[in-house]
């Protein structure tokens, strides 16, 4: 386990572009799934509530856990509607890197361009996978040729890497390369990891996430071309990316580990909003997949997981070293809330306090 490569991997897209159907198709490339679930059937692995089921969409970001040659990866699953970008945008603080999803019979939406731009001021790598090509008007060229256009000119078909055509589009979109390329007439796997997690490169696949094609293609291309990010093993840093309950209301904290490591029992200092540190224990340490969970005993750099104990923690919060973000989003409308005469305001104002969280 500890030689494996841990990275953390969001799925962006404009809803219903198929995020929660690739989710699926590479849990159960992985391994990580013994059946596929289909979110038309509402038994979709990764949208565990109610509500999600019930309408088919995914409103709250989930995370799940992949093992695959040499890469132990935590994908982080993100709505895709623009009422829930919120929850989208704080779930790009613990990325390494994205998947992009563009739907061929969309093609690149605004939403689409909106998520790019998000991705870009964080500086996230990104994997571009183009869905739903068996239903596509156009050609593989002219989608191709539309991402160039509106997402970057860096945009790099890996369909046919190894070709000398895919080594000329590579040394074409980076200089780096282009001198590398010129000197052996070929490119090495790092060299092109360096270009992609650079972002001057952007590669892009093509398939069909419902029909499993083109899903195995992206997954050994992440494998092969990521790199881990560095982390300090000394000085402790963690960035709180979600918060929620779990089905016995316990508290949960969602966090990215980012340098030191966290065990069970240690106090960690926490800096609440009005600005007053306060120290809390760390009673148990989750790794979720789906609503299903293992409790460790140690988090090392690089770990998404889900903290139990701390009540003072909030989202976007930095802990330790890591400091503390202010999201660029913000809600579309605001919302007055008339109670019905015989309500509790007390009791309804702390149900929102906890929906707030």
């Amino acid at each position: 386990r500890g030689l494996m490569k841990k990275i953390a991997v969001g799925i962006l897209a404009h809803v219903d572009a198929g995020k929660t159907t690739l989710s699926e198709g590479l849990l159960y490339n992985s391994g990580a799934l013994t059946k596929l679930g289909r979110v038309d059937k509402r038994d979709a692995f990764l949208d565990t509530h109610s509500l999600e089921r019930e309408r088919g969409i995914t409103i709250f970001s989930k995370q799940a856990i992949l093992e695959f040659g040499d890469t132990y990866m935590t994908l982080i699953d993100t709505p895709g509607h623009i009422d829930f970008s919120c929850e989208a945008e704080r779930a790009l603080s613990v990325q390494d890197y994205a998947i992009l999803i563009v739907s061929s019979p969309d093609g690149v939406t605004a939403h689409t361009k909106t998520l790019y731009s998000l991705l870009s001021a964080r500086r996230i790598p990104t994997f571009i996978f183009v869905n739903k090509v068996d239903i596509a008007q156009r050609t593989r060229a002219q989608l191709l040729e539309e991402i160039k256009c509106v997402i970057s000119p860096r945009a790099v078909d890996f369909s046919a890497v190894g070709t000398p055509d895919f080594y000329e589009s590579c040394a074409s979109a980076d200089e780096h390369l282009m001198d590398e390329y010129f000197e052996s007439d070929t490119l090495s796997e790092e060299s092109i990891a360096r270009a992609i997690a650079k972002r001057r490169i952007f590669p892009v696949f093509f398939g069909s996430a419902l029909k499993m094609k083109g899903v195995a293609e992206l997954m050994e291309a992440i494998d092969k071309y990521t790199l881990e990010k560095k982390y300090s093993d000394t000085l402790f840093g963690a960035r709180v990316y979600k918060i929620t309950r779990d089905p016995q209301g316990k508290r949960l904290t969602y966090v990215k580990i980012t340098g030191g490591s966290l065990k069970t029992k240690d106090i960690i200092s926490i800096k609440t909003k009005s600005g007053e540190i306060v120290e809390e224990k760390v009673e148990e340490i989750r790794l979720y997949s789906g609503d299903k969970y293992k409790s460790i005993g140690t988090a090392t750099p690089g770990t998404v997981c889900a903290i139990l104990g701390p009540t003072s923690t909030t989202v976007g919060a930095g802990i330790g070293v890591e400091k503390s973000e202010v999201p660029t989003l913000s809600p579309v409308l605001d919302y007055k809330i008339i109670l019905p005469r015989d309500a509790n305001p007390y009791e309804i104002y702390m149900r929102l306090m906890t929906l707030a969280e």
